[in-house]
C-alpha cells in the first residue's frame, strides 16, 4: 500500500489582498466556488468536538445555514455530538475542498438554535428523513439491521396519513467563530495560510507560514 502520492498544487493563490478585513465574505465567495462545481455535498465539514474525557471526536456534518456572523448545522441532541455539546459548548469545523486546493479551518462557541428555527428547517427536510429521526436512537448500539428496518416501520405507522412533527431532542446548532484561518495550496508546500482572530468585534489578520 502506497503512503507517499504526492500533489503539487497549482490552481491557486491567496493574498492579504483578496481576504480583505472580512473573512465572512472570503468564506461565502469559497463556499460559493465550491458549491457550483459537480462534487458531492460541497456544504460537508469536519465537526471536531471534546467527550466527558477530553478525547476530541470528529465527525462529518452538513452546513444548513450561514446567519449573523453564525455557521448552522442540525442534529440529534442526544446523539454523541450533541451530548459533547452540551458538555464543552466549543468546537471545530474544518472544510475541505480538494477540487480547488482549499481548506477553512474554524473554532468557536456553540449553542443551540431556536426552536421555531428547527421546526422551520425540519419541516422541509423529505419525510423519510423525518421519520429517520424518530426511528434512530443516535449514537446508541443495535441488535442489528433488522431492528432498525423494525423502528423505522413503527414510525412510518405511526405518522401515516398526516405531517411529521419535528422530535424534541432533534435540532440545530449555530458556531460563532472567534477563530478563521484559511488555507490555499501552493507549489512546493509554499502554501497560503491567514488566521483571522475576532478580537472585541474585528477581526484581526495574520499570515501563517505553511
Amino acid at each position: 500500500m502506497g503512503l507517499h502520492a504526492r500533489t503539487d498544487y497549482t490552481k491557486g493563490v491567496l493574498t492579504k489582498e483578496q481576504l480583505g478585513d472580512d473573512p465572512w465574505k472570503l468564506f461565502a465567495q469559497w463556499l460559493d466556488d465550491a458549491t457550483s462545481l459537480d462534487i458531492q455535498d460541497p456544504t460537508a465539514f469536519a465537526l471536531s468536538t471534546l467527550d466527558d474525557q477530553e478525547f476530541p471526536h470528529s465527525r462529518i456534518v452538513l452546513l444548513r445555514d450561514i446567519r449573523d456572523g453564525e455557521l448552522v448545522f442540525f442534529t440529534n441532541y442526544a446523539s454523541e455530538k450533541g451530548q459533547d455539546l452540551a458538555r464543552h459548548s466549543k468546537a471545530g469545523a474544518t472544510f475541505f475542498w480538494p477540487q480547488l486546493e482549499r481548506q477553512v479551518r474554524i473554532r468557536g462557541t456553540v449553542t443551540q438554535v431556536a426552536a421555531v428555527e428547527s421546526d422551520a428547517y425540519f419541516s422541509s427536510r423529505p419525510r423519510k428523513s423525518q421519520l429517520g429521526a424518530w426511528a434512530s436512537d443516535q449514537s446508541t448500539s443495535t441488535e442489528g439491521r433488522d431492528a432498525l428496518d423494525q423502528q423505522y416501520a413503527q414510525r412510518e405507522q405511526e405518522f401515516e396519513g398526516g405531517d411529521v412533527p419535528r422530535p424534541p431532542h432533534w435540532g440545530g446548532f449555530a458556531i460563532k467563530p472567534v477563530s478563521i484561518e484559511f488555507w490555499q495550496g501552493r507549489a512546493s508546500r509554499m502554501h497560503d495560510r491567514f488566521r483571522c482572530d475576532l478580537n472585541e468585534g474585528d477581526w484581526r489578520m495574520t499570515r501563517l507560514q505553511p
